[in-house]
């Protein structure tokens, strides 16, 4: 009972609009001093902070999201938006396939969904407007695209995974990569599909990418910037010669020295660069804080072994637990923010899957799945709602567009779940 009372406590929290990190943070504390004495509580508190901070991995946080950030402020993004267009847009609907490219390389760089679509937006919707694609498949292509950056490392969500089950960050990131490219490959595919049977929603010419004013963009697009950090990027990481917070280190100051390199990187830029990575990653520390002093009252109530108990006492197959659970997240994907969902829910699935005998490292590939499909489903389709407002289409069109990517998704996500090996082949 105390569990209930405790997690009905949280929801009126988040319904009354407090962030999701302090509402954590307050439930989870005011319900173990129903349970604890305040010296306890006080405790955990200090060994929350403690614990935190003094995990080298959350380091791997801000640097990924500060190399995203100087990408996104040098114009290095969009560059690799105007060299993907030049290299398919000999292909009918090549500009929407080359949104898919381009986010999965961004993704490989930076490992930020939200600076993906905005950079994929920005280079891309104007001459998609021109050319007259039709504007659900634009916006829904777009959104899609930059979900790539939550599955390829770098990838914050696995970074936040490994960093509460404490599984190696590095193998997490390994086993990121087939499912990444499947994934890829899945939304090229559908949208071959759609203009199979509806030609008319893209042009069948050859063209070149405009700006919002109209100039031709063409000619600025280079690939060996990001090229190059991609290399130094993932050849640090996979060759064993830096560790992931390393290798996030590496790529920020790498984004950096070649923005500035480029003279593109003016000061107010660095400036906003810098106070979107605090910003970004205060709010998922906090968002971490909130979820480990919940996790402890959890702990305390036992939540996680009576459910153990309860999976073993009805005799469910391992599978049909694992199902249920990844229902529960594509639900939950539907109404919460991705990051507060995994801190919220990995320490007690987690616990439940490996009790199971599933492999932790593919089922972090499962749930970083579940959190790419909810960034692109209806009510709090977070990448929909970016995409529509960086191309100025109604969030409803954005969402009808996104919709054939959706059945897509789920297929791809059945799709891990009945062959592991998709995930796993690299790790072992």
């Amino acid at each position: 009972m105390t569990i209930f009372f405790g997690t009905l406590f949280l929801i009126g929290l988040l319904l009354v609009g407090i962030p999701v990190g302090y509402a954590l943070g307050i439930a989870g504390s005011l319900a173990l001093l129903y349970i604890a004495p305040m010296a306890t509580v006080l405790g955990l508190m200090t060994e929350v902070v403690h614990h935190t901070f003094a995990n080298f991995a959350i380091l791997t946080i801000p640097a990924f999201v500060l190399m995203s950030e100087f990408l996104s402020a040098g114009g290095i993004a969009d560059d690799m938006m105007i060299a993907c267009n030049r290299l398919l847009r000999r292909v009918r609907g090549g500009l929407a396939v080359a949104c898919v490219l381009a986010g999965a390389v961004l993704a490989a760089s930076s490992g930020s969904s939200t600076a993906s679509v905005a950079t994929i937006s920005r280079a891309a919707f104007p001459t998609m407007k021109r050319l007259g694609y039709n504007p659900g498949l634009a916006v829904g292509t777009i959104a899609i695209s930059g979900t790539l950056a939550i599955m390829i490392p770098p990838s914050i969500a696995l970074v936040v995974y490994g960093i509460l089950t404490e599984e190696s960050i590095g193998k997490l990131f390994i086993a990121g990569i087939g499912p990444g490219i499947v994934t890829a490959l899945g939304y090229v595919a559908t949208i071959l599909f759609i203009l199979w049977r509806r030609p008319d929603y893209a042009p069948d010419m050859l063209t070149a990418l405009v700006d919002e004013s109209g100039e031709v963009i063409e000619q600025k697009g280079r690939v060996w910037p990001i090229g190059l950090l991609v290399a130094l990027v993932l050849g640090a990481l996979y060759s064993g010669l830096a560790t992931p917070t390393e290798v996030g280190a590496i790529g920020a100051v790498g984004a950096f020295v070649l923005a500035l390199a480029l003279g593109r990187l003016k000061p107010a830029d660095m400036v906003r660069a810098i106070g979107n990575t605090l910003r970004t990653t205060t709010m998922i520390v906090t968002i971490i804080f909130g979820a480990l002093m919940f996790g402890y009252f959890m702990t305390f109530t036992q939540t996680t072994n009576r459910l153990l108990g309860f999976i073993a006492e009805a005799e469910l197959s391992p599978y049909t637990v694992l199902v249920a659970i990844l229902l529960v997240y594509l639900l939950l994907g539907m109404l919460m923010d991705q990051f507060a969902i995994l801190v919220l829910t990995v320490p007690i699935s987690y616990s439940i899957i490996t009790g199971l005998g599933f492999d932790p490292i593919w089922f972090g590939v499962l749930i970083v799945k579940t959190a790419e499909i909810g960034l692109v489903t209806p009510p709090v389709g977070l990448n929909v709602f970016i995409a529509s407002a960086a191309t100025g289409q109604p969030t409803k069109v954005g969402f009808r567009g996104v919709a054939p990517f959706v059945v897509t998704e789920l297929i791809l996500l059945a799709l891990f779940v009945m062959f592991p090996q998709i995930s796993l082949f690299l790790v072992n």
